[in-house]
C-alpha cells in the first residue's frame, strides 16, 4: 500500500506561481507513474500531468508551458509547479501513483486561482 500526502495548495492570483508537493510512504515502487490530476465542481477528474520514474513527461494541452511536473526519487516526492495559472485551473488537485493495475491517490488540495 502506498500513501500520498499533498501540500502547497492555497490561492494564488492569476499570473503567479504555486507549487505543490506530493510525499509518497509506505510501499515504494521503483517503476511507477507518478501524476497530477484536477476535479473542479461539477466536472470529471482530468489528468494534469504524468512522470515515470525515467523522467519522462505529458502534460494535458491545457497546461502545457504553464506547469512543469517533476520528481525526486531519493525524496519519494513529486512536484507540480504552476506558473501563470489562470482561474479555470480552480480546481482540487490529487496526487497519483501508478504501478501497473495498482492506482494509489492522495487526499487533494485546493488550489483556487482569483484575483
Amino acid at each position: 500500500q502506498v500513501q500520498l500526502v499533498e501540500s502547497g495548495g492555497g490561492l494564488v492570483q492569476p499570473g503567479g506561481s504555486l507549487r505543490l508537493s506530493c510525499v509518497a510512504s509506505g510501499r515504494i515502487f521503483s517503476i511507477n507513474i507518478m501524476g497530477w490530476y484536477r476535479q473542479a465542481p461539477g466536472k470529471q477528474r482530468e489528468l494534469v500531468a504524468i512522470i515515470t520514474n525515467g523522467g519522462i513527461t505529458n502534460y494535458a494541452d491545457a497546461v502545457k508551458g504553464r506547469f512543469t511536473i517533476s520528481r525526486d526519487n531519493a525524496k519519494n516526492t513529486v512536484y507540480l509547479q504552476m506558473n501563470s495559472p489562470k482561474p479555470e485551473d480552480t480546481a482540487v488537485y490529487y496526487c497519483n501513483d501508478r504501478v501497473g493495475s495498482l492506482s494509489f491517490w492522495g487526499q487533494g488540495t485546493q488550489v483556487t486561482v482569483s484575483s
